[in-house]
């Protein structure tokens, strides 16, 4: 590009930049915990992020292309499969093909239909009509396992940079209201690990030779903050005890000794346990464990009244959310729901959700910042060759060569729980690997 037109540009840039610095930081500085935010948090991690952006992960190209070829004998298998189920062939990539099978031909109820006026067959469609029907159930493992072959099998090996042999995503400060870092170009937040094959492309993601990858991630960190911000006494007494949280929930619930807690009892009070941070109603509670709404209703109701606390921080922040508009966390970032006071009642409802939500996961993104903050400065005092390569939810990747594993694995708890002080113990679990799957 010629000097003088980039010069020009850059010019603009910077100018533009400082008209709106000068027009918004006053309405930041304004406000003590905003200002601190700022310039303790989100100023001093950018510069981390760009070095992360810049160091990228070092990617095994040839272990995502052979999965790419089983992903796609997989997927063979499963049109293979659909044709039968089907009883004639049909393009699975087709929504009108697809419902004029599940619904024309095999006479399958409707459960949505579309703003055409069409049956809808979106995933949560085909989901409700699996529970009783094989053709749904094949169609949606073959469409989880074509996403992932075109997001990532396929499309990884294609971003690796010629020069470093890496990939180099983008993080994004200023996207999620929450005020998590996204991840971009490619997306390495949304890479699946509910599934084998998803959680095979992690090992795809290696240290190179003479090196570990090294991961260290906050443990149930958004339940420890619903407890120090709910104070709710039983909950705080779990995390204080070093209790399972889940089984102490399940043994409130269900009126039993945590030692009587059975599996599924447990799975129960987990998915309650999260569901309810993210607002889950009744009928959310029942569909994902399977169960009729009235019980569904009765376990959230049982769940209030042996954690008085929760009930207590969602009724009390739905009512300053809806005063104020916005809600807050523990360090103060401001956390604004444009639709709290809307008309519309869905908008509301979901307003009202991410209000009792957004606190506990906007300081959750908070202390992954400051926990950046504090590794990389030890780090760099340390002088140390290990380098931090992803950020992902609550979790930090590292890059740790051989003679520096022992003592990075030692300090990043320390480090990462002494970023804050909350009503409950912070706790990192930390892991070590030839690979991230490993790692993780």
């Amino acid at each position: 590009m010629p000097i003088e037109q980039a010069a020009r540009y850059a010019a603009e840039d910077a100018d533009v930049t400082m008209h709106l610095h000068r027009t918004l930081y006053p309405r930041i500085a304004a406000h003590e915990a905003l200002e601190r935010i700022y310039r303790e948090i989100e100023i001093p991690v950018s510069v981390v992020l760009q070095r992360m952006e810049r160091n990228g992960v070092l990617i095994d190209a040839a272990a995502l292309v052979r999965q790419s070829d089983e992903l796609g004998r997989k997927m063979l298998d499963f049109e293979r499969r659909a044709v039968e189920a089907a009883g004639q062939p049909f393009n699975l990539n087709s929504p009108k093909q697809l419902g004029e099978i599940l619904f024309g031909r095999l006479g399958l109820p409707v459960v949505r239909k579309t703003a055409s006026g069409a049956p809808s067959t979106d995933e949560e469609v085909l989901a409700k009509l699996a529970e009783d029907y094989p053709l749904p159930r094949i169609v949606l493992e073959w469409r989880a396992l074509a996403k992932l072959k075109s997001t990532y099998t396929d499309k990884l090996p294609k971003m690796v940079d010629p020069r470093s042999g890496r990939v180099h995503t983008s993080y994004s400060q200023a996207v999620a209201v929450t005020g998590r870092l996204a991840s971009s170009d490619p997306n390495l937040q949304n890479i699946p690990v509910r599934t084998p094959e998803g959680r095979r492309i992690r090992e795809a993601f290696v240290a190179p030779p003479g090196s570990s990858i090294v991961s260290a991630d906050y443990s149930q960190i958004e339940l420890r903050i619903m407890a120090h911000i709910s104070g709710d006494e039983s909950l705080l007494r779990a995390f204080e005890q070093g209790l399972d949280v889940h089984r102490a929930t399940a043994s409130e619930i269900f009126g039993i000794a945590p030692a009587d807690v059975s599996a599924e009892q447990r799975r129960y009070a987990k998915v309650i346990n999260f569901g309810l941070i993210y607002g889950m109603s009744a009928y959310g509670l029942a569909a994902n464990l399977g169960i009729e709404r009235d019980a569904a209703k009765n376990y959230i109701e049982r769940y209030f009244a042996r954690y008085p606390g929760v009930a207590r921080y969602m009724d009390e922040t739905r009512a300053l959310a809806r005063s104020q508009g916005y809600v807050e966390t523990v360090f103060g970032r401001r956390l604004w729901l444009s639709e709290i006071n809307s008309p519309n009642g869905p908008r509301r409802s979901a307003a009202e959700r991410a209000a009792i939500n957004a606190p506990m996961q906007g300081t959750a993104a908070d202390l992954i910042k400051m926990a950046m903050i504090a590794v990389q400065r030890w780090l760099d005092e340390r002088r140390m060759a290990s380098k931090l390569i992803m950020q992902v939810h609550d979790e930090l990747v590292l890059e740790v060569p051989r003679a520096e594993l022992d003592e990075v694995r030692s300090e990043l708890p320390r480090l990462m729980t002494g970023v804050a002080s909350l009503s409950v113990p912070l706790e990192v679990e930390c892991g070590v690997g030839a690979n991230w799957e490993q790692a993780h």
